[in-house]
């Protein structure tokens, strides 16, 4: 069995990444966050079946999650040596392109900011309720970029920083093992019930494995806010340092922040959720106006570009 198949390589890396940005998320049947969905959903009724739904069941959720999610792609990576190294690489940067998805990210941010522009307020409210979960029945055109903004702000990190950085430091596998438990999390990682102690596992294993990325994010921010014109790698720097914790988890507060910094303006404000005000923090400089703008828009999606490509870079000088 040849392991030296699944080793991160950078020209593979630059290859998945400009696929998913010129192509976006591949649509096929067995894609792996699907099929992780597939099995996670199968794997918890068989768990919560026997008595397995807490701490413990979310903890063999895991494990067993992991281990067929990453000898699936052992599998068929290692398989596809057998016939020819070629059909092996293939493979490898075919898996590699199906688990990264900022192309997927500036795609749903588009949508918004084109309806938005258009002045199609419906169409905005639809494409932002794909991004978030809150009543965007309230929301203007305004509002509606504002959720695309924070969306770039922090998916980022979990759709690309921290599936890179995985990769680099420990290749397919190391990335298939994020992905698995940021599908957790997404799924089950939840403080209420029934999954307050059953989700428990992957929401921890997921803040841990993203707390160096969000952090590196806050940086990259704010350097590409430095290279960006218009933007502000000072403010980025400040912001993001100072309000991070204003936001929710441990994680997120860092690249939201740090993006406001960056494009000089507010967001998030009032959030509703089934009628219900929930939050009515700003991020942001309070000297700054709302954001909101089609220019804000703009400005904030050359930043995230930047920061991704910074992001890329760095991880094939790592593996150069």
């Amino acid at each position: 069995m040849d392991l030296s198949l699944l080793a991160p390589r950078a020209d593979l890396l630059i290859a998945a990444a400009l696929a998913d940005l010129w192509l976006g998320d591949p649509v096929y049947r067995f894609h792996p966050v699907r099929l992780m969905g597939s099995v996670l959903t199968w794997l918890e009724m068989r768990l919560r079946a026997i008595g397995f739904d807490g701490y413990v069941g979310g903890c063999v959720l895991f494990v067993l999650l992991a281990t067929f999610s990453g000898g699936t792609a052992v599998a068929v990576v290692v398989g596809l040596g057998t016939v020819h190294p070629i059909a092996a690489l293939a493979g490898h940067c075919f898996l590699l392109y199906s688990l990264i998805a900022l192309g997927d990210l500036f795609a749903h941010g588009r949508a918004i900011h084109t309806a938005a522009d258009a002045g199609d307020l419906d169409a905005a409210r639809r494409a932002a309720a794909r991004l978030v979960g809150r009543d965007v029945e309230r929301l203007d055109a305004a509002g509606c970029r504002r959720c695309a903004i924070e969306s770039l702000g922090e998916s980022l990190v979990d759709g690309f920083i921290s599936p890179v950085a995985w990769y680099a430091a420990a290749g397919l596998p190391g990335l298939v093992v994020f992905k698995v438990v940021s599908t957790m999390d997404s799924m089950v990682g939840y403080r209420t019930e029934p999954y307050t102690r059953f989700g428990w596992c992957g929401a921890r294993v997921d803040d841990a494995m993203n707390l160096l990325p969000a952090r590196a994010a806050w940086l990259l921010i704010a350097a590409a806010g430095v290279l960006i014109p218009g933007a502000s790698g000072v403010r980025a720097a400040r912001i993001g340092w100072l309000q991070h914790a204003v936001v929710p988890g441990p994680n997120a507060g860092w690249s939201e922040t740090a993006l406001a910094g960056a494009i000089r303006r507010r967001f998030a404000g009032p959030i509703h959720l089934r009628g219900q005000l929930v939050s009515d923090r700003w991020i942001g400089d309070p000297d700054d106006p709302p954001g909101g703008s089609s220019s804000d828009y703009r400005l904030a999606l050359r930043v995230i570009a930047m920061a991704a490509a910074l992001t890329l870079v760095a991880a094939t000088m790592w593996l150069a």
